[in-house]
Formats: structure tokens, C-alpha cells, sequence
């Protein structure tokens, strides 16, 4: 199992708190970390903007990334969502474990 880290840009932290619960909820991430709002700039129709935006990091493996994409989709409110999923090179093995343990529906909650 490749264990990876998904980022997701959400509107509010509200947003971001609901994204995370129900990532966390229907194990697609065995933890979300939504971090302090930062400051976006973007383009977006032909024009420079700029926003407020609160980030999530979850945790989560590849093999549940498709699924994880497809929620975040779902339950996003931009037509857009930025969603990026890397893989984690190095972890230590009892947090590994933890991750694998927390995601997917083949696991014992």
C-alpha cells in the first residue's frame, strides 16, 4: 500500500470541516488537517483574483485517492475544486500502520 496525502483548498472552514468529517467518516482519510486560512491568487475566467481560502492535508492511500477526489467533488462548492494527491516517500512505520488501519472499507473500525 502506498500511503499518500491529498491536498484540498476549501471556500470557508466550515467547508473545510465538513469536507474532513466526511472524508474521515467514510474512511477515505484516516485524518484532516485543516490549516489557518491563506491568501490565494488565481486566475479564473480570464481575470486575476484573489481570496481567502482554508486548506485540508488528509491522509489517506492511493488506493483510496480516486474515491477521495470523487467525494471532495461532491461535497465542494467550487466548480473547480484544487485537489492534489502526492504520494508520502518516508513515515514512520507505527503512523503507516495507523493510516492503513483508518481508511477503506475492508478495515474494522
Amino acid at each position: 500500500m502506498t500511503l499518500a496525502s491529498a491536498w484540498i483548498v476549501c471556500a470557508d472552514e466550515a467547508e473545510a470541516t465538513a469536507i474532513a468529517e466526511a472524508l474521515v467518516a467514510e474512511r477515505l482519510a484516516a485524518c484532516c488537517n485543516i490549516l489557518p486560512p491563506v491568501s490565494s491568487v488565481y486566475r479564473w475566467d480570464g481575470k486575476i483574483e484573489r481570496a481567502r481560502e482554508v486548506p485540508i492535508i488528509a491522509k489517506t492511500d492511493m488506493d483510496r485517492a480516486d474515491a477521495l477526489i470523487a467525494r471532495v467533488k461532491e461535497l465542494h462548492s467550487y466548480d473547480v475544486p484544487a485537489i492534489a494527491i502526492w504520494p508520502i516517500n518516508a513515515i514512520p512505520d507505527d503512523y503507516a500502520r495507523w493510516i492503513e488501519e483508518n481508511t477503506g472499507p475492508d478495515r474494522i473500525a
